[in-house]
């Protein structure tokens, strides 16, 4: 079996290859994604973390299950550390064989910026050119990085509860010769931005959606659990509404929670994200359309990933 390393995934999957290969893996007639297994867990100190398990499969050809932990209280400790860790293992769908061990944190933190860039593509106006990235975690540098593989942008907007984690992700963007800067003022970016991208364990909503521009689209990445939210509800009312995949998407707390209290009802959910890439449904239909894209991650999209790592990374 071959161990994959972090450094390894990151060169094999660059994003105009990896955005294309979750496009196409989405269209593989044989595709099987079962839901996602979430299991609660409480900690020795009495803090709540959870499981994920997240299997998919061709028929007679890749098997791959993803393990993550999320440990949401380690982004507050004395020390903090991941509150994320994850591992992929791939299998031969025709023999069983383990094939590869490939470091879940970077395939995950690629995947899921390459899925927002592959929805934004759908979704943003052509001549969307400030992103605001809300949240300083692994994932919010990659998420600039990929937003940025896919259209040309002037500013990029980086906003965090602790204000040095912020101007921390906007020097390395800027290091790699990328627009980027801190900013304090999360109400006025979100009000000049074109693209809103949250990526934060956030369990109360930060994005107003009273103050979303004419044409932007958000792009809500953080939470998959029902306690878990990032935008509130004029943002859901005001928005025509994707998903990644219906089944996942349903349980963030995003979209969960308003359709519980009746702010939005199942038909304003407009497509999935397969419906996006395959043209079945258009996507943006108008400049001043508010669009809103809910990804909770999917299963899917690691097996493209990890595939596109498999054949590049070599025997």
């Amino acid at each position: 079996m071959r161990f994959i390393d972090a450094d390894e995934v990151r060169v094999a999957t660059p994003w105009p290859a990896l955005i294309a290969a979750i496009s196409e893996v989405l269209a593989e007639p044989c595709l099987n994604t079962p839901e996602r297994h979430v299991h609660s867990l409480n900690t020795p100190a009495g803090a709540s973390a959870a499981l994920l398990l997240m299997p998919a499969w061709t028929e007679g050809g890749l098997i791959g299950v993803k393990t993550v932990s999320y440990f949401p209280a380690n982004a507050d400790a004395e020390t903090p550390s991941p509150t994320v860790n994850a591992a992929y293992l791939l299998i031969d769908g025709s023999t069983g064989a383990m094939l590869a061990q490939i470091d879940g944190d970077e395939l995950t933190d690629r995947r899921t910026a390459a899925v927002s860039a592959l929805a934004a593509g759908c979704l943003a106006r052509p001549a969307a050119k400030r992103l605001l990235v809300v949240g300083t975690g692994r994932l919010a540098p990659n998420m600039a990085r990929a937003h940025a593989s896919v259209r040309s942008l002037d500013r990029i907007e980086i906003w965090g509860r602790r204000p040095a984690a912020a101007q921390s992700v906007a020097e390395q963007l800027r290091a790699e010769g990328l627009p980027a800067e801190a900013v304090d003022d999360l109400d006025a970016s979100v009000a000049r931005a074109d693209i809103v991208s949250c990526v934060t364990g956030a369990t109360s909503p930060l994005v107003r959606g009273e103050l979303l521009a004419e044409g932007a689209h958000l792009d809500l990445v953080g939470s998959f659990g029902a306690d878990m939210r990032e935008s509130d509800d004029a943002a859901v009312r005001r928005a025509s509404i994707f998903v990644d995949t219906w089944a996942g998407a349903a349980l963030s707390g995003d979209l969960a929670q308003p359709l519980a209290e009746g702010v939005i009802t199942a038909d304003a959910l407009r497509a999935d994200l397969q419906a996006l890439t395959s043209g079945a449904h258009p996507g943006r239909r108008s400049a001043n359309e508010i669009t809103l894209f809910k990804s909770a991650g999917f299963a899917a999209a690691d097996l493209a990933a990890a595939r596109l790592v498999y054949d590049c990374s070599g025997p």
